[in-house]
């Protein structure tokens, strides 16, 4: 077969993947996801109980979300080399390894064993093993499925992978009440997450097959820890033809171009995602101590545990709306997804400043995680149509780094802005949205452009 034969075989279009595929992929999204806002619904209630200023309870995920920026790309570049599914696992160890350790800490905080500084700083060195290998997951199974799916299908498949983050978002806010246990109190929830955690990995190592790539050029590097592994049996293992990655090349096929985000290709999008997603984290990091403070629950931590996770789930249920309801319905692309996405969110975020009960609070979250839910797909579709098939990995790397930065400093700024004046915070939000969406109209490229079918 000439090299013109292989390039086209490789480059045409596959199977699409199989369900029970997906469902693994979802279940790694939804795990990590549930988990983690399950962390976040009773973490206010914990930083009241320890009594720390609503700042440094922020400021301690700071760490862990710097290194997610920095090795998020790492790890995605060393899963076109190594497969996805081995990053999917190494990203799964990170979040069991760290919810596990991080309960663990809280709770020896919390019984007094540990000063409130100590249980700090602890807390966050366990929750960067998150950051710096939990990251390995998300970009591995973007470049999974965008490698698999046609451009023109490509934004309501990454939606559908974006919507497992919704689902976990609903999910871990509903159980984290119930999850607070006699003994184990508001760490209950770490416990049971990392048990869910353990169950999702030994499910993607069982059932989810290998796809360690079998590039010619690549070889030489990776005969020795995938000896048995040969083009010929790759056929055969995936012979529904949906293993993007197990697809001969040539052996002249130079490696994926490095993608940073400043290249021309990405920019508009990365620089909509990072202001789009610093205008998200700051919410995210408001509303949990807006909730007590509307409520007057801060005399009484752990009775608000159940009120922040009722209005973190009525969010996460527009999430879903949005990314399961809106954008395949009404086949939005990724920069009407944007733009739609921040005009929403501007109104809701309006709501919520003016909301003084549960009822108020819950409706304008809601608003805003319906138009943030449209951003966040809209987002990493427009960055993965940017490029070809070969970058995708590259370019979830992109996506997860930019994602990873906005929640470094930028949930802590929205509550040192809130304990200032709630009306900067709220106006500091609703800037960043009209930016992204004044750019968006400018810079994004539209979408009967981004998404038409063409050779990868």
């Amino acid at each position: 077969m000439s090299n013109t034969d292989l390039s086209e075989t490789a480059d045409a279009p596959r199977k699409p993947i199989s369900r029970e595929r997906m469902a693994l992929l979802f279940a790694v999204m939804l795990t990590t996801a549930a988990g983690n806002t399950a962390m976040q619904s009773v973490m206010p209630s914990i930083g009241t109980e320890l009594g720390v200023n609503d700042v440094w309870i922020n400021l301690a995920y700071s760490w862990s979300a710097l290194l997610w920026v920095i090795c998020a790309p790492i790890w995605a570049r060393r899963s076109d080399r190594r497969g996805r599914k081995s990053m999917m696992a190494l990203g799964m160890v990170g979040f069991i390894t760290s919810m596990g350790l991080c309960g663990m800490i809280l709770w020896f905080g919390l019984i007094g064993a540990l000063s409130a500084l100590w249980t700090l700083i602890f807390f966050a060195a366990a929750r960067s093993l998150y950051g710096g290998f939990g990251s390995a997951a998300p970009p591995a199974v973007q470049a999974y499925v965008a490698a698999r799916t046609a451009r023109s299908e490509r934004t309501q498949a990454l939606s559908l992978i974006a919507s497992s983050f919704g689902l976990g978002t609903v999910i871990g806010p509903a159980l984290a009440p119930l999850l607070i246990f006699p003994g184990l109190g508001l760490t209950g929830p770490f416990a049971a997450f990392t048990i869910f955690g353990v169950v999702t990995l030994i499910a993607l190592r069982v059932l989810l097959p290998n796809d360690e790539p079998q590039f010619a050029a690549r070889g030489s590097a990776f005969s020795a820890p995938y000896g048995t592994s040969s083009t010929d049996r790759s056929s055969e293992d995936d012979d529904d033809g949906d293993d993007a990655d197990a697809a001969p090349r040539p052996a002249e096929t130079p490696e994926p171009k490095r993608i940073g985000w400043f290249e021309t290709r990405v920019r508009p999008w990365v620089i909509a995602g990072l202001l789009g997603g610093h205008a998200h984290a700051m919410i995210l990091g408001i509303s949990g101590f807006l909730v007590l403070d509307r409520l007057g629950l801060r005399e009484t931590p752990l009775e608000g545990a159940g009120p922040v996770g009722v209005v973190l789930m009525c969010g996460a249920v527009a999430t879903l709306l949005a990314q399961w309801g809106v954008i395949p319905r009404m086949n939005l692309g990724p920069r009407a997804a944007i733009l739609w996405g921040v005009a929403l969110a501007s109104v809701g975020v309006i709501l919520l400043g003016i909301a003084q009960n549960l009822h108020g609070i819950a409706l304008g979250y809601s608003i805003a995680s319906l138009g943030f839910g449209l951003f966040r797909p809209g987002f990493n579709a427009g960055a993965s149509l940017a490029v070809t098939r070969a970058e995708q990995g590259e370019a979830s790397g992109v996506v997860a780094s930019a994602t990873g930065a906005a929640f470094v400093f930028a949930p802590a700024l929205g509550v040192l802005l809130y304990n200032w004046s709630e009306w900067v915070s709220f106006a500091t939000v609703v800037a960043l949205c009209l930016a992204v969406f004044v750019i968006g109209r400018h810079s994004l490229s539209a979408d009967e452009v981004t998404t038409k079918d063409r050779p990868a």
